[in-house]
């Protein structure tokens, strides 16, 4: 088989996206990268900038666009450990190519910059005179404006080709996977980025992803507040596809109890619809690991989700 295309895993989180991407990575084609790289798709990151140097352009938004990805790529993942693998994402990628995306990055998006006389503390009360360490000028940039989004996107393609695509170089495989859980709510941004990237969306049913998520420590603790974060993702999702043609994506949708009913007939299967040879993987999905959630809620507990779920939980393939 040719080579396969960059992968991108989506879920809702607690659906199965961590364990997908450990048994994608261990196929001989697929890289997995390491962490989540939180750069594309959170909030000042590159579908952020996207906007902000094309549809939303002014100096002053692209200003604000630009700081906060630098903030992210040279302060965030660059001090940041991952909890559970303990990388940062440079150490993830490779320090080497990380940078070298990195430094690339403003030459090619920033027209010039010029430093904003800040006025002293005491400025208008008798114009007391700066102090030894207040700042005496601030930084800014001047954005470009990119009217074909098309060569912007190019910029970003590279700098992410840079990255991934080394990574998958030194570890000898043609392509990559890389997880981030809300991917699922930004597909139409990365197939503009890559588009012949392949999103591979893991799905768990909604009940036991409530249950999961009362359990992680970066969610909310309370079935309530589960349902508060998790609801709006779900018809976010739901209402998008009703609107697209996958047709002629390359899209592929799992349910994270059927891969485990029957592992290797679906690890094939879902090998064969990312392009390459079957590979027994060490990683596998069990069935009693997807069902340990299901008498975490009394009966009670658990029509509240399934009421308040309604109209998702048949949306989302299941009964």
């Amino acid at each position: 088989m040719s080579a396969p295309s960059p992968i991108f895993v989506a879920g809702t989180g607690r659906s199965g996206t961590s364990q997908l991407a450990n048994i994608l990575g261990e196929h001989p084609q697929i890289h997995r990268i390491p962490i989540e790289t939180r750069f594309i798709v959170d909030p000042g990151g590159l579908r952020d900038l996207a906007d902000a140097l094309t549809i939303r352009y002014d100096p002053y938004v692209g200003d604000d666009a630009l700081r906060r990805l630098s903030d992210i790529l040279t302060v965030r993942l660059v001090g940041r450990r991952d909890r559970d693998r303990g990388h940062t994402v440079p150490a993830a990628i490779g320090e080497r190519h990380y940078w070298d995306a990195v430094g690339r990055l403003w030459s090619e998006l920033v027209a010039s910059t010029f430093d904003e006389a800040v006025p002293a503390a005491g400025f208008g009360h008798a114009d007391w005179p700066a102090g030894p360490f207040e700042p005496q000028s601030y930084r800014r940039a001047v954005p470009r404006y990119f009217s074909d989004r098309r060569e912007l996107l190019e910029i970003l393609r590279r700098a992410v080709d840079t990255m991934f695509g080394g990574a998958a170089a030194d570890a000898g495989k043609p392509t990559w996977c890389e997880k981030t859980p809300f991917n699922l709510l930004c597909m139409d941004f990365l197939w503009e980025l890559v588009p012949e990237a392949t999103i591979v969306h893991i799905k768990r049913h909604p009940v036991a992803v409530v249950a999961s998520h009362v359990d992680q420590p970066w969610a909310p603790p309370t079935v309530d507040g589960a349902l508060a974060w998790l609801k709006p993702v779900y018809d976010r999702w739901l209402a998008w596809k009703t609107t697209v043609d996958l047709t002629d994506k390359r899209y592929v949708e799992v349910r994270a109890e059927d891969l485990a009913a029957d592992w290797p007939g679906q690890r094939r299967a879902l090998f064969e619809l990312l392009g390459v040879d079957d590979f027994a993987t060490r990683s596998t999905f069990q069935s009693h690991r997807l069902e340990n959630r299901n008498d975490q809620f009394d009966s009670g507990t658990r029509e509240f989700v399934e009421r308040t779920l309604d109209g998702v939980i048949p949306a989302m393939g299941y009964a």
